[in-house]
C-alpha cells in the first residue's frame, strides 16, 4: 500500500466525514426544529422518548448531536434525567441507519446525487429547496468518500503482513482497543462502522473480529458527548455518562456474547453480504443493548449519581439554565434563555415587593437582601448578553435572531427596573435615619400604584413567554399606564394639599415624589418590554409615535 493509497484512503475518509456531517446539517434544517419541538413535548413517557430519541437521530444523523440537545433541554429543566435516559438510549438506535444506507451501496449514483445537490444548492430560489440539495450533495459525497476509501483499501488485499494481522487477529481485547481509538480519532461512531464497511467491501474484514472492533467503537462514541460535558454543569455530565453507561453495558453484553455463542456465524449464515453483517451486528448492539437498560432507567439514573454526586446549592451568582460552554440547537437557546430570563424577572419581582413593604412599613431590614438581589440582576443581566453576543456567531435562524434580539431588550429593561427598586429602597432609608413617617392616605397611595406597576410588569413578563401580543393587549397595556400615570399626578397633587395643611414635612414630600418618579419609570421600563415583543413579531399597530 504506497503513499498514493494513503492519501486517498484520508481523502476518502474526509470525504465520507464530511458528506455525513453535511446531510445530517441539511436534514437538520429542513426537519429539525420539528423534531425538537416534538422532542420537548412528548419526552413524558419514557418508551415515547426512548422512539423519540430513536427519529431524532435518524433525521439529524448523530447520536452525539440528539445527547448534547438533551443536556441542553435538562439545563433548562424541559425534561429530568429520567425522561433524557431513554431519548439517550433511543438515539443510540437511531444513529445505525447510517449503516444500513452504507450496506445498500449506492456509490454508483453518487455522482448524480453530487451534481443534483450542488445545482439545487445553488440555484434554488427557496431555502427549503436548497436545504434538500444540501441534503443530497451530503447523500453523494458520503458515498464518493466511501467509495474511495474502498479503493484506497484494495492494495491491503495483496499486502502480506495485513493478510497475516487478519487471519490471526481474534483476541477480543485487541479488537476493542482497535475500535475505543479509532471512533476517538475519528470522532463518530457511523463513520468508524462505514471505515470497517469499506474494509468489508474489500473482504478485508472478517466478522468476528469487527464485532469486537464495533464493541469498542460504541465505547469510544461516548467521546464527544464527555468531552462536550468537561466544563458543563452537573446534570449535563450526567447525561453524557448516561451515554457512556449504555454502551458500555453494550460492550460488556456482546464480547462475551460473541466469544461464548456462533453469533457472528449465524450471521454470516443468513446474510451473505459481509457490509450488511457488520450493520446488523451494529444494529443489533444497539436494539439489545436499549431493550435490557429500558426497563432499568431509574437504575441508570442512580449510577450517574454516584459517578457525579449531588453538591452544595451553588450561588444565586451563575446562570442557572444557560450553560455558556454548550451553544445547543436553536430550539435549545431558546428555551435556555426563556427560563433565565423568566428567573431574572422573579429576582427583579422579588426585590420590587421588599423594597415597596419596607417604604409601607417604615422598615429596612430587608436592605441587604434587596442590594443582593440587584447584584444578582446586574450578573445576570451581564452573562446572558455575553452568551447573546457568543451565539451570535452562530448561524440562527431569523425567528431565533429576533427573540435574542427581544430577549436583550427585555434584560436591560429588567436590569434598570432592578436598579429603580434600589432607589426606592434609598428613599426608605432616607425616611428612617431621619425618622420620616408617611401619612396613612400617602401609603394607601403608594401601596395601590405599586399594585397597578406590578400588574403591568407581570402581563409584560406573559407576553414576552408567549412571545406575541394583539392590538387588544397592548391598547390595554397603554390605558393601565395612563392611569398610572394619572395616578401618580392625583397622588402628588394630593401630596401638595398635606404640605399646604402641614400634615407632612417637606423631606417627607421629597422622598415621597422620588418613590413615585420610580414606579413610574418602572412602568415604563414594563412597557418597553412588551414593545420588545411586538417589535419581535413586526406587530404592525405598533408605531414610534406611540412610544
Amino acid at each position: 500500500m504506497g503513499i498514493s493509497s494513503i492519501i486517498s484512503l484520508f481523502g476518502g475518509l474526509g470525504l465520507f466525514l464530511f458528506g455525513m456531517k453535511y446531510m445530517g446539517e441539511g436534514l437538520e434544517l429542513a426537519a429539525g426544529s420539528k423534531m425538537k419541538d416534538l422532542l420537548e413535548k412528548l419526552t413524558r413517557n419514557r418508551v415515547i422518548g426512548f422512539l423519540l430519541g430513536a427519529l431524532v437521530t435518524v433525521v439529524i444523523q448523530s447520536s452525539s448531536a440528539t445527547t448534547v440537545m438533551v443536556m441542553g433541554f435538562i439545563n433548562a429543566e424541559i425534561m429530568d434525567l429520567a425522561q433524557a435516559t431513554g431519548v439517550i438510549f433511543g438515539a443510540n438506535i437511531g444513529t445505525t441507519i447510517t449503516s444500513v444506507l452504507i450496506a445498500l451501496d449506492v456509490s454508483g449514483i453518487a455522482p448524480i446525487c453530487i451534481c443534483l445537490g450542488a445545482a439545487l444548492l445553488l440555484y434554488a430560489r427557496k431555502k427549503k429547496k436548497r436545504y434538500i440539495g444540501q441534503v443530497v450533495l451530503g447523500f453523494g459525497l458520503l458515498f464518493q468518500g466511501l467509495h474511495t476509501m474502498s479503493a484506497a483499501m484494495s492494495p491491503l488485499k495483496d499486502y502480506a503482513p495485513f493478510q497475516n494481522f487478519i487471519m490471526h487477529a481474534k483476541n477480543p481485547l485487541l479488537g476493542f482497543a482497535v475500535g475505543v481509538l479509532l471512533c476517538a480519532i475519528i470522532q463518530s461512531s457511523s463513520a468508524a462502522v462505514g471505515v470497517l464497511q469499506a474494509l468489508a467491501m474489500q473482504g478485508l474484514m472478517p466478522l468476528y473480529f469487527a464485532a469486537f472492533i464495533i464493541c469498542g467503537i460504541n465505547v469510544g462514541s461516548s467521546t464527544p458527548p464527555l468531552l462536550s460535558a468537561l466544563n458543563a454543569k452537573n446534570n449535563a455530565k450526567r447525561a453524557a455518562m448516561i451515554y457512556l453507561i449504555f454502551n458500555v453495558v453494550g460492550a460488556v453484553l456482546f464480547m462475551p456474547l460473541t466469544m461464548l455463542t456462533p453469533l457472528t456465524s449465524l450471521i454470516e449464515t443468513y446474510v451473505p453480504n459481509a457490509m450488511f453483517q457488520i450493520s446488523l451486528y451494529h444494529i443489533l448492539f444497539k436494539v439489545v443493548t436499549g431493550v435490557v437498560l429500558l426497563p432499568l432507567v431509574n437504575l441508570v439514573v442512580k449510577w450517574t449519581y454516584m459517578l457525579i454526586p449531588k453538591q452544595a446549592h451553588e450561588s444565586a451568582f451563575r446562570l442557572e439554565y444557560i450553560d455558556s460552554n454548550m451553544t445547543g440547537s436553536p430550539a435549545v437557546i431558546v428555551l435556555q434563555v426563556d427560563k433565565e430570563v423568566a428567573r431574572m424577572a422573579d429576582i427583579v419581582r422579588v426585590g420590587l415587593s421588599e423594597a415597596t413593604e419596607g417604604l409601607l412599613r417604615h422598615d429596612v431590614s430587608t436592605a441587604g437582601d434587596i442590594r443582593d438581589r440587584e447584584q444578582v440582576t446586574d450578573y445576570l443581566a451581564s452573562e446572558i448578553t455575553s452568551y447573546f453576543t457568543k451565539i451570535n456567531a452562530l448561524q440562527l435562524p431569523s425567528r431565533v435572531s429576533r427573540y435574542i434580539g427581544c430577549a436583550f431588550h427585555v434584560i436591560n429593561d429588567l436590569e434598570q427596573i432592578g436598579d429603580h427598586t434600589v432607589r426606592i429602597l434609598m428613599q426608605n432609608e432616607t425616611c428612617v435615619e431621619d425618622g420620616l413617617v408617611y401619612s396613612v392616605a400617602a401609603k394607601e397611595e403608594l401601596q395601590e400604584i405599586y399594585e397597578m406597576v406590578l400588574d403591568v410588569l407581570n402581563e409584560a413578563m406573559v407576553l414576552f413567554h408567549n412571545r406575541e401580543i394583539t392590538v387588544e393587549a397592548w391598547i390595554d397595556l397603554r390605558k393601565r399606564e395612563r392611569k398610572i400615570i394619572k395616578k401618580a399626578s392625583l397622588a402628588q397633587t394630593n401630596h401638595m394639599e398635606r404640605l399646604k395643611r402641614k400634615e407632612c414635612t417637606f423631606s417627607q414630600g421629597l422622598t415621597f415624589v422620588e418613590a413615585i418618579n420610580s414606579y413610574l419609570r418602572i412602568v415604563n421600563h414594563a412597557i418597553n418590554i412588551a414593545e420588545a415583543v411586538g417589535n419581535e413579531s413586526s406587530a404592525p399597530f405598533l408605531r414610534p409615535e406611540q412610544n
